[in-house]
């Protein structure tokens, strides 16, 4: 966010891996494992805030395995909040370690860096469509773009397995966590061998949202950049 590169680095963790997720409740314990709860929570979570941490996990380059010899990974940690309404419509807000914005209005993406004051516009067009941001924020046709499979219950957790049916993509399968009802969690892993874990709470399912909730203004002075 603080670089023009590491905002693009930010941008396309979220829209290549999702960086964006929700946690809350879809039904009881009726379900019988991640995958049913999973198709609960798209058809009646049609919107929702929360709070998330974020922690991606760097696969080391061989240029590093080889001077130390070790598997090492890199980890780094961001938190924030979001709000979101499908399909199209979201605020995804970086706060900690620094702050970036990133808001859909449903037709246009817009990244906002503010130690930059600067502003990176885009066609959010069907980019969502086989994305894992996808499972949040677009429409309801998860069996078109993914294979869905139950992974089994780990630490009390129901976790799913999806895989992308498209080829073109830079994941290979992405991992959804829930308990008692509650989408607790995100697993991404991407063809590089990065892992981003996201994990989420305080959230409110289909809240009163206003009827600008998502619409963008640019702030004061800001450079804006059409990508």
């Amino acid at each position: 966010m603080l670089q023009i590169v590491g905002s693009k680095t930010r941008l396309g963790n979220l829209m290549r891996t999702l960086a964006f997720g929700a946690s809350m409740l879809v039904a009881s314990h009726a379900f019988a494992g991640g995958t049913d709860q999973l198709k609960q929570f798209v058809s009646q979570v049609h919107s929702a805030r929360g709070e998330f941490v974020q922690t991606e996990v760097r696969a080391p380059s061989n240029a590093q395995q080889q001077a130390s010899g070790v598997l090492s990974t890199q980890n780094k940690v961001s938190s924030g909040t979001f709000t979101f309404a499908r399909p199209g419509k979201f605020i995804w807000a970086y706060e900690k370690p620094y702050a970036q914005l990133l808001q859909a209005d449903g037709d246009k993406l817009y990244v906002y860096d503010k130690d930059l004051n600067q502003v990176t516009v885009r066609k959010l067009g069907g980019a969502l469509g086989a994305s894992p941001a996808a499972i949040l924020f677009g429409s309801n046709d998860l069996d078109k773009n993914f294979n869905l499979k139950d992974a089994g219950v780990k630490a009390g957790i129901d976790w799913l397995e999806l895989i992308p049916k498209s080829k073109d993509t830079q994941f290979q399968r992405v991992g959804i966590g829930f308990r008692d009802g509650n989408l607790e969690a995100m697993e991404l892993h991407d063809v590089f061998g990065n892992v981003t874990l996201l994990k989420f709470s305080n959230i409110q399912k289909n809240p009163p949202l206003p009827a600008d909730a998502f619409k963008f203004t640019v702030p004061k002075g800001a450079d804006v950049i059409n990508g």
